[in-house]
């Protein structure tokens, strides 16, 4: 019999599988870091960026901080009452809300041995699970109520969720569902379940969802009102769930946008024209309304029929940041980390995200049609699909493996692998002249104002012109990056100290030092410690940075003079920018009053974001292979001694796709109030993560605000300047959020400003496809600051247009 090359690549990899552990799964519920107490209105959340994850509340129009002030990993709300799991496990309190109450905290469990783990709350009841052993205990949240019940001895959970008197969970050994409680509804529900295998599970009123071990979504028990009616079956299309009374919301993957479904005539209510375009992390639901923690800026926002005379409009709260996940000690190396999970944990931990089904990307192989009985039914209790299944892990498993081949290849083939054998670091670029950006042209239609690109700019991402280097260097051709000494830096920096520590990186604290040679110089130090986790994070960082700034040099790229690497020590030796980051121009108090009136001028922060643009565009478009820097910010914009802005910290930098491709797939990273809202919800990287980064930097320079920040009245919530500013340039009122420490833009630097406001409304599009390139950028704020320089007259007589992406 003769086996086909097919057939063996699928048997190598079905090996692999089998040889491989399986990814964990952490299942959705109701544990959260956002809760609410629906009968009384209360919504409760876990503090981020302070030393103690503490515990704020909500109640009609007042916010109390909750005692004790102690770190919580998981809240979970009932009807009167929430409770929160302190970190660790080992401590379970939980808060009274009625109105007479003073939120006076009750501990229900303590040890010193056995931790709790997924806290979730029923209307009056209370379980959680031990983390040690599976098992659950439960305790009566009610008034007077008698124990809540527990199931049988010996069942053994991988996750649980509590309803209207009952408590359901899904079992470790067969992944089926079990409940049980004071309620029938629980026993029907599970019936319904019958022998499906669960990954997720999540409990309403009287009905719960969940999602199937091949990702599609299962919803049983009363469909009063159509809640069980979810509108499509695809595959790991929906992640977060919240169930009510009477209707079911989920996030949905692409995107983070909510979905609801059921809640009868008022099901539109459910749907708030305030969050139709709004990412979440997560949702949780009282009995008729839903609430949610923003990606954007991780605010809540609660809508709903039921929310306390809100009713649809979207209700946002005067809590602080939340934070989206736990802090923990523990390595997030299989799923990857929260973004800026160090900034929002106060350095007492990381929070990891949470290991979903990836979506498979599609490939070119043979995919034989399923035989009838193969063929998947949701709502059928004993159709799993193995085959499917296991074709889908052997699609995935054939990714990994072919990616791995091509890793080996490129590592082999471009020498990158013995690239840190060598002590000095050769750097050459070819001088290209950069390509005419005045093909674009622009047409004077009011203050509607439109980004995109010509077909000239679209041409000129072709292949051999994204080979090429250009744009005039700052560095001579052949430049070399020095080895340095641990002494000669430590001699630069007087040993380091406190006086010359001018800021942070990617992986350490930056000194301004003094070279024997008279040089000025910045110079990043890795943190120092023994902890491996902490030593392998600045490694990563060091190895990225040397790798690219060694061979990248352009007048707008912070230029890199050499490393040292000794024993644990990592540092890398900078160009000197003397004029600070943009970041501190624009937000530090008072800053411009007091030291220069430099960017008290538009046309100056036109100029800057040019400048910047431009630095982007050369890592986008000319550097071979093309770079993603990933965390575009305005504290990573310096300023050097004649002004000009330059990109730096390269630390999270990957190498893009190939030319022929669009997009690769990676673990979200960035800063909050950044990163692309896109790259985050599906981990796929594309150049268009930078774009929108840069325009929040835009609407920084426009506003004078910070990427989050919060009004200086009584009682301000925490905004994304994204929220802010882009509705008020969208209806044509750019000059409600413009800087007034610039003061009004002068006739002829009004349609500069509204030119780069457009730029930066469109920048900031939710789907990366909307956004112009960063070549389409220059060109238009190359126009725009032009236009600062024209006088009126000319500017009258010139006929120019931006077309439309």
């Amino acid at each position: 019999m003769r086996i086909s090359p097919f057939s063996v690549t699928i048997a190598f990899i079905f090996v692999a599988l089998l040889s491989s552990p399986a990814p964990p799964v952490n299942a959705l519920g109701s544990s959260s870091t956002i809760a609410v107490s629906y009968a009384t209105g209360t919504v409760c959340g876990i503090l981020a960026g302070h030393p103690l994850q503490e515990i704020q509340c909500y109640r009609q129009g007042h916010t109390i901080n909750l005692q004790p002030q102690v770190s919580y990993e998981a809240i979970s709300g009932g009807q009167s009452f929430f409770c929160g799991l302190r970190s660790g496990g080992f401590s379970l309190l939980c808060w009274d809300t009625t109105f007479n109450a003073s939120f006076r905290p009750k501990r229900i469990y303590y040890s010193d041995r056995v931790g709790l783990t997924d806290l979730t709350v029923g209307n009056a009841q209370v379980c959680a699970l031990e983390a040690s052993s599976g098992g659950v205990k439960c305790w009566r949240g009610e008034r007077g109520g008698s124990m809540f019940p527990t199931p049988e001895v010996g069942s053994e959970f991988q996750k649980i969720t509590s309803g209207r008197g009952f408590t359901c969970g899904i079992l470790k050994n067969n992944s089926r569902v079990l409940c049980w409680g004071v309620s029938a509804v629980g026993a029907e529900i599970q019936r319904q379940f019958g022998n499906l295998s669960m990954s997720s599970l999540v409990a309403g009123d009287s009905h719960a969802c969940g999602l199937t071990d091949t990702g599609i979504l299962v919803c049983k028990g009363n469909n009063d009102t159509g809640q069980l009616g979810f509108p499509s079956g695809s595959a790991f299309e929906f992640s977060g769930l919240a169930l009510g009374a009477n209707h079911t919301c989920a996030i949905q993957r692409r995107n983070g946008t909510v979905e609801c479904w059921g809640g009868g005539t008022k099901l539109s209510e459910f749907g708030s024209q305030h969050i139709k375009n709004v990412s979440f992390e997560s949702i949780v639901a009282g009995l008729d309304f839903i609430c949610g923690l923003t990606s954007r800026n991780l605010s809540v926002i609660c809508w709903g029929p039921g929310w306390t005379g809100k009713r649809t409009s979207g209700s946002i709260f005067p809590l602080e940041m939340i934070i989206p996940g736990p802090c923990v000690e523990a390595s997030c190396s299989v799923c990857g980390m929260y973004p800026n999970s160090e900034v929002l944990c106060d350095g007492s931990g990381n929070i990891c995200k949470s290991c979903e089904f990836e979506l498979p990307i599609p490939l070119p192989l043979p995919i034989l049609p399923p035989q009838p009985s193969e063929g998947l039914q949701p709502n059928s209790p004993a159709s799993p699909a193995p085959n499917r299944l296991l074709l889908a892990f052997l699609i995935v498993g054939s990714i990994g493996l072919f990616a791995g081949i091509c890793s080996i290849g490129y590592c082999l083939w471009t020498g990158v692998c013995a690239f840190f054998d060598k002590q000095i670091y050769d750097s050459a670029q070819p001088n290209v002249s950069r390509a005419n950006a005045n093909s674009f042209t622009v047409i004077d239609n009011g203050s509607n104002v439109q980004v995109s690109k010509s077909p000239s700019i679209k041409r000129q991402s072709s292949l051999a012109l994204r080979r090429q280097r250009s744009g005039p260097s700052s560095r001579p051709v052949g430049d070399r990056a020095e080895n340095f000494s641990l002494s000669e830096l430590a001699a630069a920096t007087n040993m380091f100290s406190l006086e010359n520590k001018i800021g942070g990186g990617s992986f350490g604290t930056v000194y301004k030092g003094k070279l024997a040679d008279g040089r000025e110089v910045a110079i990043k130090r890795g943190e120092t410690g023994s902890r491996i986790k902490k030593f392998q994070e600045k490694e990563i960082a060091f190895d990225s940075e040397l790798a690219l700034l060694s061979r990248l040099h352009h007048k707008h790229l912070v230029g890199l003079v050499g490393f040292c690497e000794e024993n644990d020590e990592r540092l890398l030796v900078y160009e000197y920018m003397s004029n600070g980051s943009l970041h501190d121009h624009l937000h530090s108090k008072n800053n411009i009053v007091e030291s220069s009136n430099i960017l008290n001028s538009w046309k100056m922060r036109i100029k800057i974001a040019l400048d910047a643009a431009r630095g982007i565009e050369y890592l986008h478009n000319y550097a071979v292979p093309p770079i993603i820097h990933r965390d575009i910010k305005s504290s990573n914009i310096l300023l050097d001694a004649n002004w000009t802005a330059r990109v730096s910290d390269f630390g999270l930098s990957l190498m893009g796709p190939d030319s022929n491709q669009e997009y690769m797939s990676t673990r979200a990273a960035g800063t909050v109030g950044y990163i692309d809202p896109e790259y985050y919800v599906l981990n796929v990287l594309t150049a268009k993560s930078d774009v929108y980064g840069l325009g929040v930097v835009l609407l920084e320079l426009l506003t004078g605000k910070r990427a989050v920040f919060k009004e200086e009245v009584e009682g301000a919530l925490p905004i994304g300047i994204v929220d802010y500013a882009v509705p008020q340039i969208t209806v044509g009122e750019l000059w409600r959020v413009l800087d007034m420490r610039v003061g009004p833009p002068e006739a002829n630097e009004a349609e500069a400003v509204e030119l780069m406001a457009s730029i930066a409304m469109h920048c900031v599009k939710l789907e990366g496809k909307e956004r112009p390139t960063m070549t389409d950028i220059v060109a238009n704020l190359e126009r725009a600051l032009a236009l600062c320089e024209e006088s009126r007259a000319s500017i009258s007589s010139t006929s120019f247009s931006i077309i439309s992406e």
